[in-house]
């Protein structure tokens, strides 16, 4: 059994290949590292800001965030505002061609002022991560998953962080959001076999009863009646960026970042204290889950648009 930790590396490319050997790439890259005992995933959002969702999903995988700042850019300050509304420990790691006095013009009046600042020094950032761990989250399993694909004479393989429990081989579990139940047949955790992953492993699953092309980012293994799914949400006020330059009113329409499901949804109502999301396919969660809304069609600014928490079904 190994220690584990996933952490974001956002805000400038060129650290995460650094620091572990890249694995799975999509929009999101994935780079992995063991030594001594514990293992390392980094995830960089690869395809941002071309596309904005690679962010949101980047920093949900994540137990700890590096913010690399190499240069002061727009995409730089759209990361900026989003991390804001984030709850991920971060660590701002200083390029050096950018001062602390820009810095802290940056970061001022919000959550970042007073994260953590480390100069972008390679073995320092290794030791760094090297101390980190995911927190221990008990209860039933829980395994979002991001990536699946077809082995030949294995069937359906998928990709995912265990974020709670433990999840063992021959584990019967629903696929949320949809009716499916799925054995696990195997499991491996960074290429050995193993019998269970513990809450911060980033496992392989081989899955009994799906295929493949039937997978998709988001959905999440776990046992029935550990979450809710549905197509109709109440959620809490919006906590609204305070750089979004949009008009998110009712009826606006913009998309969920709810774990690592990112889908349309239509703002049907808001009041002071609560208001209703409908996703246009059902959504699966835990009551108090907190979520982005995203705004894709905001002519100036950044894209996100604030955070709320889902509170149930409506």
């Amino acid at each position: 059994m190994t220690n584990a930790v996933t952490v974001a590396v956002v805000g400038g490319a060129g650290v995460a290949t650094e620091l572990g050997k890249k694995g799975t790439s999509s929009d999101l890259t994935l780079y992995n590292t063991v030594r001594d005992g514990h293992a390392v995933t980094l995830v960089e959002p690869s395809q941002f800001p071309e596309k904005f969702s690679p962010l949101p999903i980047c920093l949900s995988m994540a137990d700890q965030c590096l913010l690399v700042v190499q240069e002061l850019t727009r995409p730089l300050a759209e990361t900026i505002a989003t991390l804001e509304i984030s709850d991920v420990p971060t660590t701002v790691v200083l390029g050096p061609a950018v001062g602390e006095a820009d810095v802290g013009r940056l970061l001022k009046g919000g959550r970042l002022e007073t994260a953590p600042r480390v100069p972008l020094d390679l073995p320092a950032l290794r030791a760094l991560v090297d101390g980190w761990e995911a927190p221990e989250t008990p209860g039933p399993a829980r395994v979002p998953l991001d990536h699946a694909f077809p082995v030949k004479g294995v069937g359906a393989v998928a990709l995912g962080v265990v974020r709670q429990g433990t999840l063992h081989a021959h584990d019967r579990l629903r696929l949320w959001p949809s009716p499916k139940v799925v054995e696990v047949r195997s499991l491996q955790v960074h290429d050995v076999d193993r019998k269970e992953a513990t809450c911060g492993e980033r496992v392989g699953a081989a899955l009994k009863g799906v295929e493949a092309d039937e997978i998709s980012r988001g959905q999440v293994l776990a046992p029935e009646s550990a979450l809710t799914e549905g197509g109709r949400v109440r959620c809490g006020p919006i906590e609204k960026c305070r750089y979004y330059r949009g008009d998110a009113g009712v009826g606006a329409h913009l998309h969920l970042s709810l774990g690592l499901q990112v889908v349309p949804v239509v703002l049907e109502e808001m009041d002071g204290s609560s208001g209703l999301l409908v996703p246009d396919r059902p959504v699966a969660f835990r009551p108090d889950d907190a979520a982005i809304l995203i705004d894709l069609s905001v002519p100036v600014g950044p894209r996100v648009v604030g955070r709320v928490k889902v509170l149930g079904l409506a």
